[in-house]
Order: C-alpha cells, then sequence, then structure tokens
C-alpha cells in the first residue's frame, strides 16, 4: 500500500497538507475522514491516529500524526523544491520559528472566531455572547499584526522570497475566519497582497479545490441531536 492522507478539508492543516501534496505532484490515497460526524473518534481511525486527530499519514506500516511533522516527512522524503522548507540554517529557522508560533497563537483565534461567528450559531443552533465573540475578534486582530509586523514584514512571503510551508500553513488558517464572514485583509493591504501572492504561487484552481469544503459550510444544514452531543467537550472548548 503507497501513501494514505487521512483527512478532512473542513480543517486547516488537512488543507495544507493536501494542498503541499497536491502542488508537488506527491502520490496519495486520501482517506475522508469526516469530522462533524465524529469519524475521527472511532476505533477504526484510532489504529492509524490514537490521538484520533487528523490529518494523519500512513506510509506502509509507518504511521505519523500532527501535520507539521506530516508537512516536513513529505518534504523530506520527496525531496521537494529547497524553498518549502530550506536547507540554509538561518533560513530554515525561521520556518521553524513560524510553525512553532502558530500553534498557540494564529490558529487558536481563527478556529475559535470561525465556531463562534458561524458553526456555533448555524450549525450547533447555540448563541454566543457577544462579548466572548469581541474578546476572541480582538485576539484575532492581534495575531494579525502579529503575522504583519514579526514575520511579514516587507518580505514576499512569511520567511523571504519564496513560498514555504510557513506561508501554507498560515493561509488555510486565515481561511477559517474568512468562512466566517470576518474581514481580514480589509484595511491590511500588505496582508491582501501576500494573500495573492500565496494563491498564485500554490495555484488559484488547486486553493480554490482545498478550500471549498469551508467557504460552503456556512450552507451546513443544523446538526442533529446525535452530532450536538457529540461536539459538546469541543464547545465548551470553543467558547473560553
Amino acid at each position: 500500500m503507497g501513501l494514505e492522507l487521512y483527512l478532512d478539508l473542513l480543517s486547516q492543516p488537512c488543507r495544507a497538507v493536501y494542498i503541499f501534496a497536491k502542488k508537488n505532484g506527491i502520490p496519495f490515497e486520501l482517506r475522508t475522514v469526516d469530522l462533524l460526524k465524529g469519524q475521527h473518534l472511532s476505533d477504526a481511525f484510532a489504529q492509524v491516529n490514537p490521538l484520533r486527530k487528523v490529518p494523519a499519514l500512513k506510509d506502509g506500516d509507518f504511521t505519523l500524526a500532527e501535520s507539521v511533522a506530516i508537512l516536513l516527512y513529505l518534504s523530506r522524503k520527496y525531496e521537494t523544491p529547497d524553498h518549502w522548507y530550506p536547507q540554509d540554517l538561518q533560513a530554515r529557522a525561521c520556518v521553524d520559528e513560524y510553525l512553532a508560533w502558530q500553534h498557540t497563537a494564529l490558529r487558536s483565534a481563527c478556529t475559535r472566531a470561525m465556531w463562534q461567528k458561524m458553526m456555533f450559531p448555524v450549525f450547533l443552533g447555540e448563541s454566543v455572547p457577544p462579548e466572548t465573540l469581541a474578546s476572541t475578534l480582538a485576539e484575532l486582530d492581534k495575531c494579525l499584526q502579529l503575522l504583519e509586523d514579526k514575520f511579514l514584514k516587507d518580505k514576499d512571503f512569511l520567511t523571504g522570497t519564496h513560498i514555504s510551508v510557513a506561508d501554507l500553513v498560515a493561509i488555510t488558517e486565515l481561511m477559517h475566519p474568512v468562512s466566517a464572514g470576518c474581514h481580514v485583509f480589509k484595511n491590511r493591504p500588505k496582508l491582501a497582497a501576500w494573500r495573492q501572492r500565496v494563491e498564485a504561487a500554490v495555484g488559484e484552481d488547486l486553493f480554490q479545490e482545498a478550500h471549498k469544503t469551508i467557504l460552503k459550510a456556512k450552507d451546513l444544514p443544523p446538526a442533529d441531536p446525535a452530532i450536538k452531543e457529540r461536539l459538546k467537550p469541543l464547545v465548551q472548548i470553543l467558547l473560553h
């Protein structure tokens, strides 16, 4: 059995892995794991990833979890172009720095903004206290400012003159709040121009293909009681 990728394109790290593999012509078998149906919690999926999270990778008898680890594994195994994860010590360190920062900063803010602004009221039928959403959006705005001031600065891409996995991870995160109607690029011309460069580097068709699921999430039918019950622990986390 060749390379298998377990993904749900509703998930931002899954989109990053999907785009990276497709863009670099890496052959893989897509194994769709429906998060909203709780398929990641099944005993069958736990055989692939005991953490019960996507993305997950299976390469023969080898399995791997965590999106950053998967991206770097693919870049090394398939010897993708150097700009994705540079050999140069300091250039690679800059990519590593962004990947280390984003987990508890941009990812957290983007995920909570999307769920609080769209998924709770539309999909789960749950109201979100206005002050909770306002606090989340303020945190997102701070993260966007840091993304510009600390990482992008006056460069074409986050870590230099060419796209890297850092840009891929960042743009897929930002499309989460975009799908909920957050204008994350409004009044941020530098960030908006960066988005256009990333889309062009990835290819518009591939970018749209990877994001069509999340961009249509606002049209999801209301969740049934079983799904609501299954998502209760997530609700508690994302409302704080």
